[in-house]
């Protein structure tokens, strides 16, 4: 139980913050960041910076991290079931800032690419497009699932960490998985 009790210990500010507050501030970064994401897959290119960047790597990069992340979040579902605590955390906290420099670098991406189509035919195309709609839905709802779960577990929530935790493990994993999938699958399709 010491473990726990450290790990509570040094929720600081978000342990100090209202229910109200916590989900009004993760509600509002979710929004904020979605919104700035279909934005940028809907007007690709729309904050070019001319044509002197060069982010032709990024989408392979991208494919890593989210593997990365699938990799950290099984260990991470593994830590916590040996109820290795700290590790656990440390895999989590990994996770979230893998997560993080990949949305950033997404962004960044899309801000000055211009957008790949699928090219795929026959029985592919749905499938790729199966993939690629769930992928979507699913990201736009793991950001404020995420933020809520890794919230808990900082004020020392830990009943609600878990129960909210059963949600956000397999749903982040989906998304991390399937990132890598339609990376390979529109891969033959990027033009550089």
């Amino acid at each position: 139980m010491s473990n726990l009790q450290g790990l509570a210990a040094e929720s600081g500010v978000l342990k100090s913050m209202s229910e109200k507050s916590l989900s009004l501030i993760i509600y509002a970064v979710s929004i904020v960041i979605c919104l700035a994401v279909a934005f940028l897959i809907y007007f690709p290119q729309a904050l070019s910076l001319g044509g002197g960047v060069n982010v032709s790597y990024l989408p392979r990069f991208h494919a890593f991290l989210n593997g990365s992340c699938t990799l950290l979040l099984i260990a991470g579902y593994i830590a916590v079931r040996r109820k290795q605590y700290n590790a656990h955390k440390m895999l989590m906290v990994a996770c979230f800032l893998l997560s993080s420099v990949f949305l950033v670098s997404y962004v960044i991406y899309h801000s000055q690419a211009p957008a790949t189509k699928f090219g795929g035919e026959g029985m592919i195309r749905p499938i790729y497009y199966t993939l690629l709609l769930t992928h979507i839905v699913l990201a736009a709802l793991i950001l404020p699932l995420a933020l809520f779960t890794i919230s808990r577990s900082w004020r020392g929530e830990f009943a609600k960490h878990k129960k909210i935790a059963r949600y956000t493990l397999p749903i982040w994993v989906y998304v991390t998985a399937t990132g890598v999938i339609v990376y390979f699958m529109l891969a033959p399709y990027y033009k550089f």
